[in-house]
C-alpha cells in the first residue's frame, strides 16, 4: 500500500497545520476531531499541554437533537462556546485537524462563532 491513503493525507495535512497553529492560555487551539460516529472539539492551552473545555456529539445528545451531522456539529459547537464562556474564553485559533473546511466542520465553526467566540 502506498502513502496516499485518504486517512494519510489528513494526517499530513494536519501535521503541516499544526506548525503554524498552536494555542496559549488567553488564546486556545479549538482542536477538531471527527470520527464516523461523531464530532468532538476541545480548547487546548498548548503551552500547558492542558485541555480547558471539551464538547462531543455524545456529550451534547438527547431525544430532541437532530440526526443530521451537520445539525449536530453545530450543536456542539454552541455547546462548546457555551463551556467557554464560563471560563471566561471568547477567542481561540481554529484548528480543524486536516479535514477541509465543510460539511460538519464548517458546521461547528459557525455554532461556535454563534455562541460567542471570535476567531
Amino acid at each position: 500500500m502506498n502513502g496516499n491513503t485518504k486517512q494519510l493525507k489528513r494526517e499530513r495535512r494536519h501535521r503541516r497545520i499544526r506548525a503554524k497553529v498552536n494555542g496559549t492560555a488567553e488564546r486556545p487551539r479549538l482542536s477538531v476531531f471527527r470520527s464516523n460516529r461523531g464530532i468532538y472539539a476541545q480548547l487546548i492551552d498548548d503551552e500547558k499541554s492542558t485541555t480547558l473545555v471539551a464538547a462531543s456529539t455524545t456529550s451534547v445528545k438527547d431525544a430532541r437533537m437532530p440526526k443530521r451531522a451537520s445539525e449536530l456539529a453545530k450543536a456542539v459547537g454552541k455547546a462548546l462556546a457555551e463551556r467557554a464562556k464560563q471560563k471566561h474564553i471568547t477567542r481561540v485559533v481554529f484548528d480543524r485537524g486536516g479535514y477541509l473546511y465543510a460539511g460538519a466542520i464548517r458546521a461547528l465553526a459557525e455554532g461556535a462563532r454563534e455562541g460567542g467566540l471570535s476567531f
